[in-house]
């Protein structure tokens, strides 16, 4: 006979696999398919073996290159900073995939100006020799600068309202992916990636930013401690994140991952939204307030260091080896239409 004791431990055990299997530690539950139903997302290719023959100095495990930064979380995520990877094997292991990178960026307004130094610099350093096509939503099609693409690499231009309010681009942006991934992206690419349309690369960023669900910590917060984190603090909001809780503060200019949990993040940014529209609030930082809030509960499994996501206006650090994209210094009034 089954104790009670039993009963409880078994309970117990099932309680925490539903934790982690419905995301608290990872990006939520699975996509459930009928008999004979086709997945609606691109399926990954299994990774192949590194490529023989490549020659490349031994990893030594009580020898780390990086001992300045943190390179792992505590849910055992790595966060990648120069140093952390070999750009040989990495990219040697992902491009026999044939993968497709979709990427978002938002050209609205007079923010289309910063379109053709965005791209021509991504042509020189982002995931170069991979397949990536470019998804540009802007009001002014006609204005999309033609840019010299590499092969395989291709650009859509898919036309946008233009907002009275530049919040308003922020907050409806994920509503934007989402539907844009639900109509198009989901049979066209296996990751994809949101990026600013005012910033520019000036080093590699390839395959070692590829994951499951992948967010950059910003650039301004990521030495504070999280009680001064520009979280929503307002309990009226669908943001609100109290204090004490969390772990960084994400920057909304660079996130991305696999189809399937990019749509799920976008989504349940997207209602949270419509939530506090409803509710005659507007959360402190638009969609990445949102975003925080999302990353808390479900937690990213690839984490950039601000290599990745500078701010040209910010002093150099020195635990920052190689600024591999960074915001340009721009007039905002003078960008901005309010």
């Amino acid at each position: 006979m089954m104790t009670s004791k039993y009963i409880l431990t078994v309970l117990a055990g099932f309680l925490i696999g539903m934790i982690i299997s419905y995301g608290f530690l990872g990006s939520g539950p699975p996509t459930k398919l009928n008999h004979g139903q086709r997945s609606p997302w691109k399926v990954i290719p299994k990774m192949n073996v590194s490529p023989e023959g490549l020659v490349y100095p031994q990893t030594k495990v009580l020898d780390p290159q990086r001992r300045d930064v943190l390179t792992v979380t505590p849910w055992l995520a790595p966060i990648v900073w120069e140093g952390t990877f070999d750009p040989l094997i990495i990219d040697g292991t992902y491009k026999p995939l044939n993968l497709t990178i979709a990427t978002t960026v938002f050209a609205v307004g007079k923010y289309i100006r910063f379109l053709k130094a965005f791209l021509e610099s991504a042509e020189e350093h982002y995931l170069v020799g991979f397949r990536v096509h470019y998804y540009v939503f802007t009001d002014q099609p006609g204005e999309v600068p033609g840019v010299s693409l590499g092969p395989g690499r291709n650009l859509t231009a898919i036309r946008v309202p233009k907002f009275d309010r530049w919040q308003e681009i922020s907050l409806r942006r994920m509503e934007i992916i989402r539907k844009t991934i639900e109509e198009q992206i989901r049979r066209e690419a296996h990751f994809i990636y949101c990026l600013d349309v005012d910033m520019l690369f000036h080093d590699r960023v390839g395959a070692e930013v590829l994951g499951e669900l992948v967010a950059a910590l910003h650039p301004w917060f990521y030495y504070f401690n999280r009680d001064q984190f520009p979280y929503e603090r307002r309990p009226a909001s669908a943001a609100y994140v109290p204090q004490g809780q969390g772990d960084f503060y994400y920057q909304a200019a660079v996130f991305g991952g696999v189809l399937e949990n990019v749509h799920r993040l976008a989504k349940t940014c997207e209602d949270n939204l419509v939530v506090d529209k409803r509710n005659d609030i507007e959360a402190a930082w638009q969609e990445e307030s949102h975003l925080n809030k999302y990353l808390i509960r479900h937690k990213p499994t690839k984490l950039l260091s601000p290599e990745y996501i500078w701010d040209d206006k910010k002093r150099h650090m020195k635990e920052v080896k190689v600024i591999r994209f960074s915001t340009v210094r721009k007039n905002l009034a003078e960008v901005r239409d309010n």
